[in-house]
């Protein structure tokens, strides 16, 4: 299935996506997808009745409504650096021998095509194409990788938005430069786990005004993603709604000479291969 969320800011609806034109409408039985929707089980809950209501013909039609991220805001984003060793260096940097982990304000999830701002102050502006996961059921301290599949909910499109001077120049703070707002649009939906054969073999696109900025596969992470749930389980507690973001292929605009960054007015499209494709607008700050 294709979990997909639609409506304004802060009162979407869930629903199931049925094609690109049209969905079924799961509000009157799910409140959102949610920390509970997933703790409880929800999307087995759903199959049966999204089947029932297919079988009735009781779909709608997406039209021109916004659509919002696939899930509602998360207990915590947590993300992992340098996880493509080409990405590591074009930075400059060493390849990790263990995920690098940091942190990302649950308060900048958005919409696939919601406008990304500008934070006050920023000089460095940058993007990341990345898979996301969706943690499924709670995972404290797994005892194998494998298992770690059976925490999954699915996967989703994210970009991971960054403002590099607030990233490495001040102070070294990573969180510094994640964190502001609209800083990780999402989607357009979630994907579970049984309608991706291998999620280590996606390729993954972005453009800037048109431009291919990033061309990479999820087979050049460093760091698969069961491997990563696992490890992240050994440190905290991930709870059923949570995001991960596992990493961006190179391409990004630190890594070019002369580097390139975001300015108003640019737009951002990318894509995974069947996780659908998102379109951001650069907006100025505030």
């Amino acid at each position: 299935m294709r979990l997909i969320r639609i409506g304004a800011f802060g009162a979407e609806k869930p629903a199931v996506l049925v094609d690109e034109h049209s969905y079924v409408d799961l509000s009157d039985i799910v409140r959102d997808y949610d920390e509970a929707f997933f703790r409880d089980g929800g999307i087995a809950t759903i199959r049966p009745v999204v089947a029932q209501r297919l079988e009735r013909g009781e779909v709608e039609q997406l039209g021109e409504q916004r659509i919002g991220a696939p899930i509602a805001r998360p207990h915590q984003i947590i993300c992992v650096g340098l996880n493509y060793s080409d990405h590591a260096a074009e930075t400059g940097q060493a390849v990790p021998s263990e995920p690098i982990l940091f942190t990302k304000s649950p308060n900048t999830l958005v919409g696939p095509n919601d406008d990304v701002r500008i934070p006050r102050g920023a000089t460095k502006p940058d993007w990341e194409v990345e898979l996301g996961i969706v943690i499924g059921t709670r995972a404290s301290y797994l005892d194998s990788v494998e298992q770690a599949r059976d925490h999954i909910a699915g996967w989703t499109l994210v970009n991971d938005v960054s403002e590099r001077a607030f990233q490495m120049e001040r102070g070294g703070q990573w969180l510094k430069g994640k964190s502001a707002e609209t800083f990780n649009p999402a989607g357009p939906w979630l994907v579970t786990p049984d309608e991706i054969d291998d999620v280590s073999a996606l390729g993954m696109t972005l453009d800037v005004n048109g431009v291919r900025r990033q061309t990479g596969s999820t087979s050049t992470m460093i760091f698969d993603p069961f491997f990563i749930v696992h490890y992240i389980s050994q440190f905290m507690v991930l709870e059923p709604g949570d995001l991960i973001n596992t990493g961006t292929p190179p391409g990004v605009g630190m890594g070019f000479d002369p580097q390139i960054w975001l300015q108003a007015g640019d737009v951002m499209e990318l894509a995974i291969d069947g996780l659908g494709a998102q379109r951001q607008t650069v907006v100025a700050p505030r």
